[in-house]
């Protein structure tokens, strides 16, 4: 997300030596080629560099602070307030409550529809989908394989192009069958044309949704202003989804629609996966595209994905070593949940990672996963359940099923070996110090681990993932 524009905009702000008018000019300079080249659209450049300008040469400035860091959290705070400021979560007042989708072919209308009925459930609201789009071929089927998918229900009638009686009907059924979100799959164009706004706009006054969304390909750049101020002259939107923005995109839409359109960016796209939704945190973002890390994102995904019973069952084992291979197989899967390593490191504050190197590591280490995942799929039950089973002749065996070489097999259970030893002396130490009541975790461990072999041990725990 915001690759391109979030190496340059880090290497012109730690260019930055000292805050004067001629290199503030120069970085300024940079930084408004920057935003052009990630097709922020020029409104939003002109107010933005404005507006860092005059506080880079105001009275702002901090006597005896690192001129980049000063720089930073100036162009920080203006990247949050063209993002909108602050999350605007949905509005689901009504009962039940209907929300609009809305777009143009393509920008992934009918999948954000699917994922936002699917956070919605996680989050405890039982929501309807309920499939307006009447014209696009197969646009129903769609919705419903998707519901199938996911286990939400959707609201069809094959059979009629009426979308009045579709809403309708939906809102009926919800009312009969407990449904509290209703979730209206427009029909898309491949361009706004008079129809399809007669036919919105009917649905907005006839059925008054509480929200009312539109979906905008991340990648479409400048014209995603365009079609977002010409829906919202419309129809008056209550907010934006952004989609791919997962993908190779420049960001300058996200840089761009708040800025231009007045409406807050509510949800935004970020994979292909059927929960890659998620809710949009201009402060979060603006500190990701500074290389400031998302530790508060990061940790919401921890609590998603991380099943606390299993957490403490993988526990147990740890403290007696009886950590085996199935137990591995469980945590790469929950590791596969959490996202992809490169998206991941992008969230670690501190980590000061290119772009080609962030995706490099990113590469090496699923390439790892994989590898391991097919050695010790190439185990019996019993040697995955029992590593300590695993004896010469079965080291062959498994090295000719998996197609790995014997001394990367042998070192793969060496490594294991040392990692399950190490959780258990680390489980040891959590042990000591709550008896303790906290102290020194080298000085808890009575010697048994000191800093050296701690080190050793994490340093092997690395070579093994």
């Amino acid at each position: 997300m915001f690759d391109n524009l979030s190496d340059k905009l880090q290497k012109i702000i730690s260019g930055t030596k000292e805050l004067t008018q001629d290199n503030m000019t120069e970085a300024l300079r940079e930084v408004r080629r920057a935003l052009l080249e990630a097709d922020v659209n020029l409104r939003v450049v002109k107010a933005f560099i404005s507006a860092v300008k005059d506080k880079a040469e105001g009275e702002n400035i901090v006597q005896g602070v690192n001129a980049s860091e000063q720089l930073v959290k100036i162009v920080h705070d203006e990247l949050v307030e063209i993002l909108g400021k602050t999350n605007v979560p949905l509005d689901f007042s009504g009962s039940p409550n209907i929300i609009m989708m809305l777009g143009l072919q393509g920008s992934g209308k009918t999948t954000s529809s699917a994922k936002l009925a699917v956070k919605l459930k996680k989050e405890g609201r039982n929501p309807l989908l309920a499939a307006c789009d009447v014209y696009r071929p197969a646009a129903v089927s769609q919705l419903q394989t998707l519901g199938k998918q996911t286990g939400i229900e959707v609201f069809a009638m094959p059979d009629s192009k009426d979308v009045q009686a579709i809403v309708r009907g939906a809102i009926e059924h919800a009312k009969a069958n407990d449904f509290n979100t209703i979730i209206l799959d427009t029909a898309g164009r491949l361009q706004i044309d008079t129809n399809m706004m007669a036919e919105l706009l009917l649905i907005d006054r006839i059925f008054h949704p509480t929200e009312k969304l539109l979906v905008i390909d991340a990648m479409t750049g400048q014209e995603a202003v365009n079609v977002a101020e010409n829906f919202d002259a419309q129809l008056g939107l209550t907010g934006l989804v952004l989609t791919k923005l997962d993908g190779d995109s420049r960001g300058g839409a996200a840089l761009s629609v708040v800025y231009c359109t007045g409406k807050p960016i509510k949800l935004t796209g970020t994979g292909e996966k059927i929960d890659a939704l998620e809710d949009f945190h201009p402060e979060r973002i603006a500190s990701r595209i500074l290389g400031m890390g998302d530790i508060v994102s990061l940790v919401e995904r921890a609590q998603e994905v991380f099943d606390e019973k299993q957490a403490r069952e993988l526990e147990e084992k740890m403290k007696k070593a009886e950590f085996s291979f199935d137990d591995f197989l469980k945590m790469q899967k929950q590791m596969k949940a959490f996202g992809s390593i490169d998206s991941l490191l992008g969230m670690i504050p501190g980590m000061k990672i290119g772009k080609d190197d962030r995706q490099k590591i990113s590469h090496m280490g699923e390439q790892q996963f994989k590898k391991m995942e097919v050695f010790i799929q190439s185990m019996t039950p019993a040697e995955r359940a029992n590593p300590q089973l695993i004896n010469s002749s079965r080291k062959k065996r498994i090295s000719k099923g998996s197609g790995i070489p014997i001394q990367e097999v042998n070192q793969f259970i060496q490594q294991f070996d040392q990692m399950r030893m190490m959780m258990k002396g680390m489980s040891n130490m959590k042990g000591m110090l709550g008896k303790m009541g906290g102290g020194d975790p080298m000085k808890a461990l009575g010697g048994k681990m000191g800093k050296h072999n701690m080190n050793k041990a994490m340093s092997m725990m690395r070579k093994f993932k």
